[in-house]
């Protein structure tokens, strides 16, 4: 075993005495997340947690530390040192929000004297999203009168969701700057218009005539991020194209008697937005070039001038989040490809940033780290595309290496500088291989045209765009073109799905999680069908739907499965109900039936990502696993 080690070691060019990231390690990263300001702005709180693998959880603490930098304190507790958005302008009032049953789904709830039984009944769609099913409860908002404890529900009775499913939180509702409403997101539709629909709203609720109005019913698409600046303008993010979840997300402002779109003018895609101490202007995140950097836009109000929208940051990093300003500076957070995120000042007239958390630096600092450049691919139809190349620790170019494609998932979500706690390209380029991440048609941050590329032509472009990098790549003499991988999760595992069938062997071994394996199907199950009926034109049955047809047929895996050659590793977790089980079995189950080496590692209580550690650890013992077995 001792000698197989060391053979690997150097087969795979990686220095038997090198400290590099092992997947042991990668579960030993701390988590940094910003939590907030202090109320005199001097310090920022931020939570660290630490993954538990052998109690199978995590530990979490909370640290402050200056917003000029210096050491990190342990903080116990820290209620009223930051300020609560959810406490009311006088601060006699909190908002919070809680599940209420509304509708019986559950057969306990609908027959008296059956209490011991384990039965839902629905009438219509929406039985089930993300990882759950919906068992007639929905979250609502309350605020509580902190001097009497009465609570009240300003939704009641409503079967709709605030903050919104599957991934919202508290904020999803916030105070109007006088404390009379009380603005919160909704989609207000249910059953399965919910499951058809993106059209979230912005309401206000008055406390005093308990009314409710919808301040953005005109836009038939997504409302959401409501925020107040300093001088009481209301700003949110909005998507105008219905059921389409990848639109561009601009900025609006709302003024007495009218409405201004801050970034209509610029070709890209807001991620998230904080207001300028001073209200006069917004600072934002956007992917940009394979990265994730700041920006601000001004608000002109009601002159007809252009608002002034500029670039702040540059660099190959991603800023993950505003935390606040101070004086002159941004608190925001950072991270790259070899880097998990910590907390750092960005100054706003140097353009400069100055790291202030230090939470992984000894990790980090005792490790040798992959090199991570930018490649630019001539598509087949003649377009640049960046492409991150990632190096193992020590890379000697008169070596040969293996080489993993890999295909992002989303579709349409963007390739940038992230850190991932699972697809880690550091412990990937650790072990030993060559990484290629090309930003293949339908990524944000080169344009809205060419996010909106892959739309309804999942099996087109975008994977010529994947056949296009990793060709280019494998030119150079350092890649072994006898030993080529591809691997993904979800369209990235739709992709190593297709590419299965349609590689000509440029590949030696695949990896799919979560993948979609049949387009059919797939839309028979999965729980957002604005998705898919925006994705892939439409349903299965609508056979004048030429864009719908095209998908089912020429872009659908399964059609093609006759061609697979090459081992494959499935994996797959059981209540993942947005790409639901039964397309990674039936990949399995595929491969297997032609005597194709293959392998299901399936996780009965995962969904669409991996949440524990150990479940995580053997995820990535299995992946490199396959990996020693078949390349």
């Amino acid at each position: 075993m001792k000698q197989f080690l060391v053979f690997l070691l150097v087969f795979t060019g990686i220095s038997a005495s090198a400290d590099v990231l092992t997947p042991e390690k990668l579960w030993q990263v701390e988590r940094v997340s910003a939590l907030g300001l202090s109320q005199d702005k001097s310090q920022v709180f931020f939570k660290v947690t630490t993954p538990d693998v052998s109690d199978n959880d995590f530990d979490k603490k909370v640290y402050r530390l200056s917003v000029d930098g210096g050491p990190a304190l342990l903080t116990e507790a820290y209620e009223g040192l930051l300020k609560d958005k959810n406490l009311s302008p006088d601060g006699t009032k909190k908002l919070f929000h809680k599940a209420v049953l509304v509708n019986e789904v559950a057969g306990k709830d609908r027959y008296e004297g059956m209490d011991k039984a384990e039965v839902n009944v629905y009438d219509s769609l929406d039985y089930r999203h993300w990882s759950t099913y919906n068992e007639g409860k929905f979250n609502h908002v309350f605020y509580r009168d902190l001097a009497t404890e009465e609570e009240t529900d300003i939704m009641p009775g409503e079967p709709y969701y605030t903050p919104q499913m599957p991934f919202g939180g508290d904020e999803d509702y916030i105070w109007g700057p006088e404390g009379e409403n009380i603005y919160y997101v909704s989609k207000k539709v249910v059953g399965t218009e919910y499951a058809n629909s993106t059209n979230s709203d912005i309401y206000k609720y008055n406390i005093k005539t308990k009314k409710t109005e919808n301040i953005t019913s005109e836009n038939p698409g997504y409302d959401t991020s409501p925020a107040f600046s300093s001088n009481g303008t209301l700003a949110w993010l909005q998507m105008k194209t219905p059921g389409y979840e990848a639109d561009k997300n601009d900025i609006i402002v709302k003024h007495k008697g009218f409405t201004n779109n801050l970034t209509a003018h610029w070709d890209g895609t807001v991620r998230s937005f904080k207001w300028a101490e001073d209200g006069e202007k917004i600072y934002f995140t956007a992917p940009v070039d394979g990265t994730v950097q700041l920006f601000s836009v001004d608000d002109p109000g009601k002159t007809k001038r252009m608002p002034d929208l500029q670039q702040l940051s540059e660099g190959q990093f991603d800023v993950t989040g505003i935390v606040g300003e101070v004086d002159g500076a941004l608190i925001v957070t950072r991270t790259d490809m070899n880097h998990a995120p910590e907390i750092y000042r960005f100054d706003l007239d140097k353009q400069s940033f100055k790291q202030l958390s230090h939470v992984n630096d000894d990790l980090y600092d005792s490790l040798d780290l992959p090199t991570v450049k930018k490649r630019m691919v001539k598509t087949q139809d003649g377009h640049d595309m960046l492409t991150w190349v990632i190096y193992p620790p020590n890379f000697d170019k008169n070596k040969k290496y293996p080489t993993l494609l890999y295909a992002q998932g989303g579709p349409q979500s963007a390739l940038s500088q992230f850190y991932s706690y699972r697809w880690n390209f550091q412990v990937m380029a650790s072990q030993g291989y060559i990484i290629v991440a090309p930003n293949r048609r339908g990524m944000p941050g080169h344009g809205v045209a060419w996010n909106e590329a892959i739309s309804k032509d999942w099996g087109g472009k975008a994977m010529q765009d994947y056949l296009d990098a990793i060709d280019d790549v494998a030119k150079e003499p350092y890649v072994d073109k006898d030993r080529l991988g591809a691997i993904g999760a979800s369209f990235g595992g739709y992709s190593v799905f297709y590419l299965a069938g349609h590689h000509d062997k440029r590949f030696k071994t695949f990896i799919a999680h979560a993948g979609v394996f049949d387009l059919r199907s797939m839309y028979g199950t999965t729980e957002e069908l604005f998705f898919v009926n925006y994705d892939m034109g439409g349903p299965y049955w609508d056979k004048d739907n030429k864009d719908a047809q095209k998908a089912l047929e020429d872009f659908n895996p399964v059609n093609f499965v006759s061609n697979w050659d090459t081992p494959i590793l499935v994996m797959h977790g059981n209540t993942d109900y947005r790409v639901p089980i039964g397309q990674g079995l039936a990949a399995f189950q595929a491969a297997q039936l032609q005597g194709i080496k293959s392998r299901l590692v399936f996780f009965p209580d995962e969904n669409h990502w991996i949440s524990t550690p150990q479940n995580g650890l053997i995820w990535q013992k299995e992946f490199f696993k396959w990996l020693e077995e078949t390349l």
